[in-house]
């Protein structure tokens, strides 16, 4: 193995974390490929995982239920492993409404996104690395387990270029165009190329700098990568390899016999419809169905080019989808897939494929779609079982399935690194709730600590919310109705300490690593169902758990069969924590690492080469006429690499620093003082 997975971290395992690893890493040798990890919070789970991964030397899938705790892992992950390929691989849409029909109404519904070029490139990126090298970790949504181009053809698109090898430059072009590159000479961007006489700059999907290919008649003279924005040569290379920019692509003689294969079934359908007397469906598919075919004999690409996969990949009808774990399976013997906080994520994977086919179907039936975009869609639970080989199931509270399947094979995670014990759980009266409630969080202010409140509905926490600020509180609401980036924004700032109680439903209990929480607040905890089951009790509990003070009320005028079990299970594990700080005479201590974590994502910031556009006094002894396009551009760039690692804060300051110089740089006269 040319590179070896190399975990770095000033901590040692501790706790129960060297008996968890130890169990983990053995149990796989010993053949036990499917385990459940119980850890609770604040318990080291990831560095756990971290272990573990650098004991196996096996490239790793973790699969997060959202796009925050997916986030939030990558950035630890990139911190343990700066060495080796962390790469990130999540939904790449800021905005997704899916084509759909609504025969009610007679409605169709064109589909429409936005797509988030940085995560684009994050995706690309991901999928390159498995087909590099083995020390490969990536963190990925259920976006994973969604059909994608087969690695073969991604492989066999793939253009090499080799320093003093006979290719001519318009060879080059025509690969590149059918890569689904493109030629722009105005804007020089990822997935484009441009030519300058014998010089051809490409700039790769899934890179921060281009290349420059410079040719002496039919032979590459020289190879070199640089800057895009500065024009900086970085490297001269012998060879280099560029990969599609896209990753539905497929040869030109897989697309003519795509083509024929389209026109067969598109043939035996209308036929069908036909036969049904459904003359208006069959000629909405005839003229859908043949511009689609146009568009990809011309260009090799179409609106929707996925629903036409299973003819593309020349796979028959109901083959499973190509996903990013057939790119594991294409360069690896043996992988590990790891489901992080698995008792939400794997009903997830559950339910993905019934949802999907549900939408398709009726634009099949109703002539908007061949059959066979029915195998464009996630995979089904089982397809997705069968591709596992090691499997890691993490969770505070794991499931009926984990337990099943893990044959009860359980690795404990109790005892916290900090002596933390789980909080005590206090029990009041629904009756004057939000009275209490109110008196609760002004003694938490007072104490620059921060609170958290569960409600039932969106409804009920917007409205909490602005009771609470009539009462001259600070609190923000959180709910699914908040888009990503928003949602991170609110968290950031609850930690900052910008407000001091955050209001939401059963969002709040999933991945969120708030240690300046030291109250939680259950309303209407004795309404048994989902968002109050045993399950979920625990997890909401488990947000306080990170603060030495941490507490939880209940408020409920019973007690349900499901606190009953939350709190005999959380008792239990309560004793064996201060049994083993009695034992180990452990003073217990809020934790201060996670403070830091703030900047995990701030990167930009450590670069001190920046500081002085950061520092308003120095605009006019630094910026002139001449500096100031260069000075933007390069803002441009660090925004952008702040973006890509997810450091949102860090690009929105940046963001705001540009827009500050191009609004000095138009204002007239544009003087610089000496």
């Amino acid at each position: 193995m040319k590179n070896k997975f190399k975990l770095i971290s000033k901590f040692k395992p501790s706790g129960d974390q060297p008996q968890a690893i130890d169990s983990l890493y053995y149990n796989y040798l010993n053949g036990k490929n499917s385990q459940v990890l119980l850890g609770v919070t604040g318990s080291g789970k990831t560095f756990v995982m971290a272990n573990v991964i650098e004991k196996l030397q096996e490239p790793t899938l973790v699969i997060s239920p959202n796009k925050i705790l997916a986030a939030q892992t990558y950035a630890e992950f990139k911190a343990f492993f700066p060495n080796n390929a962390v790469e990130y691989f999540i939904s790449y849409y800021d905005y997704y409404q899916p084509e759909a029909y609504l025969p009610s109404s007679n409605t169709y519904i064109e589909k429409d996104a936005s797509i988030n070029d940085h995560i684009d490139r994050l995706r690309l990126k991901a999928t390159i690395s498995l087909l590099e090298r083995k020390d490969v970790i990536i963190i990925a949504s259920v976006s994973c387990i969604y059909n994608l181009g087969t690695p073969k053809d991604y492989q066999n698109m793939c253009i090499e270029i080799i320093v003093e090898k006979e290719k001519s430059i318009n060879q080059l072009l025509s690969e590149l165009i059918a890569s689904h590159y493109e030629r722009n000479e105005l804007e020089f961007k990822r997935g484009t190329f441009r030519v300058k006489g014998d010089t051809l700059e490409i700039f790769p999907a899934y890179l921060e700098t281009s290349i420059k290919v410079e040719f002496y008649g039919n032979i590459i003279e020289s190879i070199k990568e640089f800057n895009p924005i500065t024009g900086q040569t970085l490297y001269k290379k012998n060879k280099i390899y560029i990969y599609p920019a896209k990753l539905f692509v497929t040869s030109k003689d897989k697309i003519n016999k795509a083509l024929k294969s389209i026109h067969g079934e598109l043939n035996e359908q209308l036929r069908l419809l036909k036969s049904q007397n459904r003359l208006i469906e069959a000629q909405r598919l005839e003229q859908r169905t043949k511009y689609d075919m146009e568009m990809l004999k011309e260009t090799g690409l179409c609106s929707g080019i996925e629903n036409y996969s299973r003819h593309l990949s020349g796979n028959p009808p109901l083959t499973r989808p190509t996903t990013l774990i057939d790119y594991f399976l294409q360069e690896n013997d043996d992988f590990l897939i790891i489901a992080d906080e698995s008792h939400i994520l794997l009903p997830q994977i559950r339910g993905m494929y019934e949802g999907d086919k549900s939408r398709k179907q009726t634009l099949v039936d109703f002539g908007f779609r061949l059959p066979s975009a029915l195998d464009n869609r996630p995979l089904k639970f089982k397809e997705f079982e069968k591709l596992i080989k090691k499997f890691m199931m993490v969770s505070a509270t794991p499931g009926v399935y984990e337990l099943k399947r893990s044959k009860k094979q359980i690795v404990d995670l109790i005892i916290r690194p900090t002596g933390l014990v789980d909080p005590e759980v206090i029990i009041r009266p629904v009756n004057g709730q939000i009275r209490d409630l109110i008196q609760e969080l002004q003694k938490n202010v007072r104490k620059k600590y921060r609170a958290l409140v569960t409600t039932l509905t969106k409804n009920m926490s917007e409205d909490l919310v602005a009771y609470f600020k009539e009462k001259g509180l600070k609190a923000e609401y959180l709910h699914s109705g908040i888009d990503t980036l928003k949602r991170i924004e609110i968290l950031k700032d609850l930690r900052l300490g910008h407000f001091d109680t955050l209001v939401g439903i059963n969002l709040l209990r999933e991945g969120l690593d708030l240690p300046e929480v030291s109250l939680v607040a259950v309303l209407d905890a004795d309404k048994e169902g989902f968002l109050r089951s045993k399950s979920t009790l625990i997890q909401i509990c488990g947000r306080a758990a990170r603060n030495i003070e941490g507490r939880i009320i209940f408020y409920a005028d019973t007690i349900t069969d499901s606190m009953k079990k939350a709190l005999k299970e959380m008792n239990q594990r309560r004793s064996k924590q201060l049994e083993y700080n009695k034992k180990n005479n452990i003073e217990p201590r809020s934790i201060i690492k996670a403070v830091q974590e703030l900047d995990e994502f701030k990167k930009l910031s450590k670069d001190k080469s920046t500081n002085h556009i950061f520092s308003k006094k120095q605009y006019e002894h630094e910026v002139t006429p001449k500096n100031i396009d260069e000075i933007i551009k390069n803002i441009e760039l660090r925004m952008k690499k702040a973006a890509d690692s997810l450091d949102f804060e860090s690009a929105s300051v940046l963001k705001n620093k540009m827009f500050e110089l191009k609004s000095i740089k138009s204002s007239k006269p544009f003087k610089h003082k000496k």
